[in-house]
């Protein structure tokens, strides 16, 4: 085996002949006086309760969240996509906002979102490299949206086909986001749901 063994011991026996881990933890072991045992008790019940108060929280805020975006007139085209849920989707909407003239083109958009790449000149060198200028919420948004897109047919096959040209997964899924957003930008600029037929064209073959 890999790695430094020294002082552990390999249990290779039965699981069956394993002791249970309730066995474990109500065995007898060096206890704390009894006050610091309270006081550590009390302290771990009070970081439950922050716990459990942090997660209702989020909770109450999804609901409110979902609630306040499934009333928005963009909320079903921005659904429609692949890969958007309604809290996904809330949070692209939010981030890209509803004022249709902010955003000249599709271009502009993608570049606020870091999903265009950054083409540089100087003199005869050229170099395409990932933007770094962007909406940083956005971007992060717009990672796990591609990703989640490569549950549906016609995303996983775009990114299959970026890879297969030689590009890795990062620039492969930047480039899926890339192509989403464009059908985002466009879906709701002419009021209409997503068509993946449309959205998502069989590459042409040459003819031999």
């Amino acid at each position: 085996m890999a790695g430094d063994q020294r002082g552990i011991e390999v249990q290779d026996q039965p699981r069956a002949e394993r002791v249970p881990l309730r066995a474990i933890f109500r065995a007898d072991y060096p206890r704390q006086p009894p006050q610091v045992e309270q006081a550590l008790g009390q302290q771990a019940t009070a970081l439950v309760r922050q716990v459990d108060a942090a997660c209702n929280s989020v909770a109450q805020l999804a609901t409110a969240t979902e609630a306040a975006f499934l009333a928005h007139p963009d909320a079903e085209i921005t659904t429609s996509l692949p890969g958007l849920s309604v809290l996904s989707g809330a949070r692209v909407l939010a981030e890209i906002g509803d004022d249709r003239e902010r955003l000249a083109d599709a271009r502009a958009m993608k570049a606020y979102a870091g999903a265009a790449p950054d083409t540089r000149s100087s003199g005869r060198s050229h170099v395409v490299v990932a933007r770094t200028a962007k909406n940083q919420r956005l971007a992060s948004a717009g990672h796990m949206w591609a990703f989640a897109a490569l549950r549906t047919q016609a995303p996983r096959a775009h990114y299959d086909r970026r890879r297969t040209g030689g590009e890795r997964h990062t620039a492969a899924l930047r480039n899926l986001f890339n192509k989403l957003l464009g059908c985002l930008h466009h879906c709701l600029q002419r009021r209409t749901p997503f068509d993946p037929d449309r959205a998502f064209t069989a590459p042409l073959e040459l003819a031999v």
